[in-house]
């Protein structure tokens, strides 16, 4: 490690976020500039443990403690380089991932982990203001063609990894703009949509064909795509969203997370003047306690929602590791995300074991109420707690409850049918299934992401794509110099 002593000297540090009252009139992104010698710090606090946990936190690899040393020696240049060898988009993952990394960092057996993330996001953002981040083109095409279906980073990942082993690469999104969730399910205050732009500026130069709004499965059917490609990889994510079956449900102004929150990012890209479902002067109540929640918060905030109330049917997690999540694993804590904070510094709350029984509406049908009681729980099954009923305001309701695998449309109903085993397609928990190659039950067909595994983390995903990409290669030219970063068959310790 350059410097013996610095997770001794050294505090954990994060840039600060700009105030509340500041930050909700825009749609920025809310931190604000970490200073170089702070940062400088938090790579000297890393310890290059002769066993780094931080390396097993992390589907991806990385090689955290080489450039945590090398910025520390400010050695950029050469940091960017260790971060890229493992991670196709740090610049996404540096903002958008829970970072098991840092739950693994040695250090969080005692004290605070490395700020990895944060260095992470820093390493990236230099690199394209320095410009050295740039198209790399393959030496040699081989003449084989490969479609992906889905633009999220799973599928951004496979592409860039197949184009840059000389494959033409044609990357399909139903949606009318490049890149999945990371486009659309993701808020500009998040995650500013120039960093998808940047990078998909170099994957374009590098040669990979994109083409929105195309349905795979309807536009395009997956007999013809398997004639027209001498490979798919399938990267569509997990977005068969989980609904709540109450009375009520059908009242007008209860939304999905994922019908309400691409709207906003429309605004934002300049498609709509203003959200056909907006928030403003409205009591607003988002139903689900994860980061979707969160976004959905932060966009009504910015929306001018009048209150915002979260609701989550767990218990509130500790604020510190519990016995039960022992070191490495990633513990479930409270969080205080920036939405969290915009939501408390207004008519806002969080509340916890709660269940929603009932929508209310008014005369016109529209929601305008909803009924919840306090449950005992997971233990006892959510267990109602008699006596806790009550009604609280609601006239915009957001659904951020999770999802349930990927959609059985067209595109799947058709490939299953083709498989060897139709009835084999779908793995027990209804996701697309694959062997240790990647490869779904058609040949050829390769499954990656939340399509094959289930609902879970970006550095997943791009884990997953990366994999996949070098099994198609493998299989197209009987050989790969694509890393491998993680077997299909490991489960996530998030």
């Amino acid at each position: 490690m350059a410097d013996p002593k610095g997770f001794l000297t050294h505090e954990r540090e994060l840039p600060a976020r700009r105030p509340v009252d500041v930050r909700i009139r825009d749609w920025r992104e809310v931190y604000e500039d970490f200073p170089r010698p702070a940062l400088t710090r938090q790579a000297a606090r890393c310890m290059d443990c002769g066993i780094p946990f931080c390396h097993n936190g992390c589907p991806l690899g990385n090689l955290i403690p080489e450039w945590n040393d090398l910025v520390y020696r400010d050695d950029w240049r050469e940091a960017i380089e260790r971060l890229h060898a493992t991670n196709n988009f740090p610049e996404f993952t540096g903002r958008l991932c829970p970072a098991p990394c840092e739950a693994a960092c040695v250090l969080g057996i005692n004290a605070d982990p490395v700020a990895i993330k944060r260095v992470e996001v820093e390493i990236i953002d230099r690199a394209f203001d320095e410009g050295w981040v740039t198209p790399q083109p393959p030496s040699a095409k081989t003449g084989k063609r490969v479609a992906v279906v889905g633009s999220g980073p799973a599928g951004l990942a496979a592409a860039q990894q197949l184009t840059r082993a000389g494959h033409d690469v044609v990357v399909f999104e139903r949606a009318d703009r490049v890149g999945g969730l990371l486009r659309y399910g993701i808020p500009e205050f998040k995650m500013e949509k120039r960093h998808i732009d940047r990078r998909l500026s170099q994957m374009r130069a590098e040669g990979t064909e994109f083409r929105a709004g195309v349905n795979v499965g309807v536009d395009v059917t997956a007999e013809r795509l398997r004639e027209e490609f001498d490979a798919v990889v399938l990267a569509g994510g997990a977005t068969a969203w989980r609904d709540l079956p109450v009375t009520g449900r059908e009242y007008e102004g209860i939304y999905q997370a994922m019908e309400y929150l691409p709207l906003s990012n429309k605004v934002q890209e300049g498609d709509l003047p203003a959200s056909p479902v907006s928030a403003e002067g409205k009591h607003v109540v988002v139903i689900g306690g994860g980061d979707t929640g969160a976004d959905c918060i932060g966009t009504a905030v910015r929306q001018g929602a009048l209150s915002v109330t979260q609701l989550e049917i767990m218990p509130k997690p500790p604020e510190l590791r519990p016995d039960a999540q022992p070191w490495p694993t990633f513990p479930m804590l409270f969080k205080m995300e920036s939405a969290h904070e915009e939501l408390e510094a207004g008519d806002g709350a969080r509340v916890y074991a709660v269940s929603t029984t009932e929508f209310v509406a008014d005369e016109q049908g529209r929601v305008k109420a909803l009924r919840l009681v306090d449950v005992e729980g997971p233990a006892s099954g959510f267990r109602p707690i008699p006596g806790t009923e009550r009604e609280i305001p609601a006239e915009l309701v957001t659904l951020a409850m999770g999802f349930l695998g990927p959609e059985k449309g067209a595109l799947l109903t058709d490939l299953a049918a083709l498989s060897a085993d139709p009835d084999a397609f779908f793995d027990a928990r209804g996701n697309v299934a694959r062997d240790k190659s990647y490869m779904s039950g058609v040949e050829g067909v390769f499954v990656a992401g939340d399509m094959g595994r289930g609902q879970s983390l970006i550095v997943w995903a791009i884990a997953e794509g990366r994999s996949a990409a070098a099994a198609a290669d493998r299989f197209l030219s009987g050989r790969t110099a694509l890393p491998v970063a993680i077997p299909p068959t490991a489960r996530p310790l998030v």
